[in-house]
């Protein structure tokens, strides 16, 4: 068997560097548990500042049931039992501060409406569609019938050839024309267009 003694460290050496090692992990795993301890000790005080925050609250909290449970369990029969106030229940009506009621309230607004130099000396009539068809204006009639209000199916001749016009009216003012157009465009009818009929 073939030793190699120019290599080999003496014992004392390798002692020394094991110690040397062991030195380092120790001085390193002593570090470490230093984290732990601050964070155990913010976490204690925190706690401990919580609950002396707290312990106020409880002390004025306590004389009041305490004094409702005595005078409860001693005066049942001396004093009346006041109810409960019901959570679900409406405040009382405040008392109005305006009096603009009063003010207005045999006052009249006149208004003046320029003349727009436009004479309507006919009546007017509502266009709701034109057909080439005259089945597709009947339909179209029979919708506007539904909706309770009377249509027409007007056939006119033209450059264009023959159309189918549906047409509802007269009506006496553009106003009222108006109202059976708003009551089309509720039912999805968008085409009517009102004219003065001469």
């Amino acid at each position: 068997m073939s030793r190699d003694y120019a290599n080999r460290k003496p014992k004392s050496a390798a002692k020394a560097s094991k110690g040397a090692r062991s030195s380092k992990r120790k001085g390193s795993s002593s570090n470490m548990p230093l984290i732990p301890w601050l964070l155990a000790i913010v976490l204690v005080s925190g706690f401990g500042y919580f609950l002396w925050t707290i312990k106020g609250s409880s002390e004025d909290a306590a004389p009041a049931v305490n004094a409702a449970a005595k005078s409860t369990s001693t005066d049942k029969q001396t004093k009346p039992v006041v109810a409960k106030k019901d959570p679900n229940a409406l405040p009382p009506k405040p008392q109005e501060e305006w009096t603009y009621l009063e003010e207005l309230e045999n006052k009249s607004v006149d208004v003046d409406v320029p003349n727009s130099g436009v004479v309507s000396s006919g009546l007017y009539q509502m266009q709701c569609g034109s057909f080439r068809q005259e089945s597709q204006a009947n339909e179209m009639k029979a919708r506007i019938a539904f909706m309770g209000m009377e249509a027409q199916v007007k056939r006119s001749e033209g450059a264009n050839g023959i159309w189918y016009r549906v047409v509802l009216g007269p009506f006496e003012s553009k106003r009222d024309g108006e109202r059976g157009r708003h009551k089309m465009q509720k039912a999805g009818i968008n085409t009517c267009q009102i004219w003065l009929w001469q």
